[in-house]
């Protein structure tokens, strides 16, 4: 199954043979924003073939129902249909059963408000750490999958920077770009980290940042700029926020404002 986009909504399906029951779940996650309702089904061959259609992020699953039960459901959709399973029964007898076969929680009938929002929310951090690794994993394979650089340059020289002139203590340094590990605003300057020393340029980030190849360096904030290969994981935050953490330990935050343009470049567009 390929992974949404950071920001997307979680694609939820609720599959359970009683109308008031479909009724009550659908209430209850359509007061939460980050839920897409994207269908309801009420036997177990409908379920089946709604996620042949299209996988989903999540799933609430009944286990009694007709034609085919829960379990018989996730076996005959195979792998994949849904990133998240959450079964809901009247049953306690098949609880074991619910998590060898991955659900992440079994919610028994009847529940309140407040137990029904703790497995949502535990439901969508699920969701959300499949998204992060499926991210992580697009990055690692786009850097993989890239071309070594021609050991002769072509004869159409970049329109983009290969190193900063940087003056300090009375001399000027020549800073390949390929070191820089990430770029912060400070007033009228830049800081231009490289691993583990700080350089300073006299120029708005918005200027260096149109110098510099947009594959290779992204804005993850409005003062942070940051090379894409010194990336190792990104580790979701609250409210569509992220931390960008690089590989020698240092936490950038990825504000959701410019999470677009990251889906955009992993996804290679």
């Amino acid at each position: 199954m390929s992974t949404p986009p950071l920001g997307e909504r979680i694609r939820t399906l609720v599959v359970d043979d009683e109308p008031l029951a479909r009724k009550s779940l659908r209430l209850l996650l359509s007061a939460d924003p980050d839920i897409d309702v994207v269908g309801e089904c009420a036997t177990g061959r409908k379920a089946v073939q709604a996620l042949q259609q299209g996988p989903v992020d999540l799933l609430f699953l009944d286990i009694q129902l007709p034609g085919l039960d829960g379990f018989e459901v996730l076996q005959a959709a195979g792998p994949g249909a849904a990133a998240a399973v959450v079964f809901v029964t009247a049953f306690d007898t098949h609880a074991l059963r619910a998590f060898d076969v991955g659900a992440i929680h079994y919610l028994l009938k009847p529940f309140d408000d407040a137990r029904f929002a703790s497995v949502l929310a535990r439901a969508k951090e699920h969701v959300r750490g499949l998204r992060v690794q499926g991210m992580a994993r697009r990055l690692g394979e786009l850097y993989a999958a890239a071309p070594p650089a021609p050991a002769t340059p072509p004869a159409a020289a970049s329109t983009y920077l290969e190193r900063l002139a940087v003056k300090e203590a009375g001399r000027v340094l020549l800073v390949p770009v390929e070191q820089i590990d990430w770029v912060e605003a400070e007033d009228y300057y830049v800081q231009v980290h490289v691993g583990g020393r700080v350089h300073l340029l006299r120029q708005s980030l918005r200027e260096l940042e149109a110098q510099l190849d947009p594959r290779r360096f992204l804005r993850i904030h409005r003062s942070t700029l940051v090379n894409l290969e010194r990336v190792r994981e990104l580790q979701p935050l609250f409210h569509g926020e992220f931390w960008v953490l690089l590989h020698d330990g240092r936490r950038l935050k990825l504000s959701r404002s410019y999470r677009e343009r990251l889906d955009q470049v992993l996804s290679g567009r």
